[in-house]
């Protein structure tokens, strides 16, 4: 919870509002909170990262999450079945030790769940859950952000909202971390024509949890991701009848090369040659792996995986065995899909077919734009900084964001080291007294 400068560990409240039932009754406001560090958005990765940085420099936080619980989207909204893409080497956050003893290379959703709360513990970082962040604004005329938070009275840093009392809190702070990252909410195709009227099951990958609930059934995933991969070789290995649409050309990628991880491999090739030359040596790999899968109706782009993920932010499909299952037809591949019909849907081709149950793996997005009043740094077409990797944590008046870089957790780790530094540099300045802070300001000036 906010402190005051002499931690003290009381809210500072500058206005008591409507006290914990503000925005009630009588015209009056939400109580307002003033908060000595940031206020970071969110309790995932990103947030605990940002978070535990500040606080090895000395700079306390608040961090605010909707849900009940610290890393929600990968406790709630992953399959059981899920394992990290990179080897885990690649998945550490800053400052922390490295996974367990007895992890396998590849950790298990579970596995990197028990490291998240392992690595809040140690760092004594404990959001404020039940938080439902509505609107962030910057304040010209104090200095400050005003974040206007929805919250249970019964909402706490140890536990989730109990359905108390609901009531509204206005943070103050001079600076907002957004941490809620590039896959806050489902992904959903627009213009999916008769899709009320299918009278089958109807999903998004983020409520699937495991194959064997489908078995004996028909299912048909739409997309072809990682999750839609992933997905489909669940449901096949649980006895479903699964079909896969695959709209789009894809790459493929086998998840090692001789014996060695393909991420890890491209990471240490990018030190030494251009992307396209290491590019043609992935796609040689995977030709000799994997043959050819075209096909098996997966066209591969013209541009190279790494220029791919580099320039959209799509990353390639690392294979962990669905591409077996299409090439001996367990996973059958079929077309887009022209519209739902009452039992099944009408493929652009004019065929018709019935599924039990149509799973969407269509992947996420950001939700910054529906709460954060500010157009400059993010982008309200898809809610991500409009400025690419190694600038995209960065904004004006004291706006940061981390988990947008599109390089996974790398990239947090690396905004989360740089966004803690300059908020510590700024914390001693703002503590020196008003000339420290606009020598800091001058000298900010001059280096941009």
């Amino acid at each position: 919870m906010p402190t005051s400068q002499d931690g003290a560990g009381e809210d500072s409240v500058l206005h008591g509002g409507g006290g914990r039932g503000g925005g009630g009754g009588g015209g009056e406001g939400p109580r307002q909170v003033w908060v000595p560090g940031p206020v970071i958005v969110g309790a995932g990765p990103s947030g605990l990262a940002t978070a535990a940085c500040l606080k090895a420099r000395g700079v306390p936080s608040l961090v605010l999450d909707r849900d009940a619980c610290v890393a929600a989207s990968w406790r709630e909204r992953t399959y059981e079945r899920l394992r990290l893409h990179l080897p885990r080497g690649f998945c550490e956050l800053p400052l922390a030790p490295p996974f367990p003893p007895g992890t396998p290379p590849y950790a298990s959703r579970n596995q990197f769940i028990a490291y998240l709360d392992a690595y809040a513990r140690a760092f004594a970082v404990e959001p404020h859950l039940g938080a439902h962040v509505r609107t962030a604004a910057y304040d010209a005329a104090i200095g400050f952000w005003r974040v206007t938070v929805d919250e249970s009275s019964s909402s706490s840093s140890s536990g989730a909202d109990g359905g108390g009392t609901a009531s509204t809190t206005e943070y103050l702070s001079r600076w907002v971390v957004v941490a809620t990252g590039e896959n806050a909410e489902s992904a959903w195709p627009e213009d999916m024509d008769g899709m009320d009227g299918y009278r089958g099951v109807v999903m998004h990958t983020s409520s699937y949890k495991r194959g064997h609930e489908f078995a004996g059934k028909k299912v048909l995933v739409v997309g072809c991701g990682n999750s839609g991969m992933e997905v489909s070789l669940d449901l096949c290995n649980n006895g479903a009848s699964t079909s896969m649409v695959v709209r789009d050309k894809v790459h493929v990628l086998p998840r090692e090369i001789l014996g060695i991880s393909t991420f890890g491999l491209s990471v240490f090739l990018l030190k030494w040659f251009p992307i396209k030359w290491v590019d043609c040596l992935l796609l040689f790999f995977s030709r000799l792996i994997l043959g050819n899968i075209e096909k098996y109706g997966l066209r591969r782009p013209k541009s190279g995986p790494l220029q791919i993920k580099c320039s959209t932010g799509k990353t390639p499909v690392l294979d962990i065995g669905s591409l077996r299952k299409i090439k001996n037809g367990e996973i059958k591949v079929v077309p887009a899909i022209n519209q739902f019909t009452e039992n099944g849907v009408e493929f652009v081709d004019g065929r018709r077919e019935e599924f039990d149950a149509i799973i969407f793996a269509t992947g996420y997005k950001s939700n910054v734009p529906s709460w954060l009043k500010e157009d400059e740094f993010f982008s309200e077409s898809d809610g991500l900084p409009r400025k690419a990797f190694p600038h995209s944590w960065r904004g004006k008046d004291g706006l940061y964001a981390t988990g947008f870089t599109r390089r996974g957790l790398l990239g947090t780790s690396y905004d989360a080291a740089m966004i803690a530094a300059d908020i510590a540099h700024r914390w001693s300045s703002a503590l020196a007294g008003p000339a420290a802070t606009a020598a800091h300001g001058d000298h900010h000036q001059r280096q941009r």
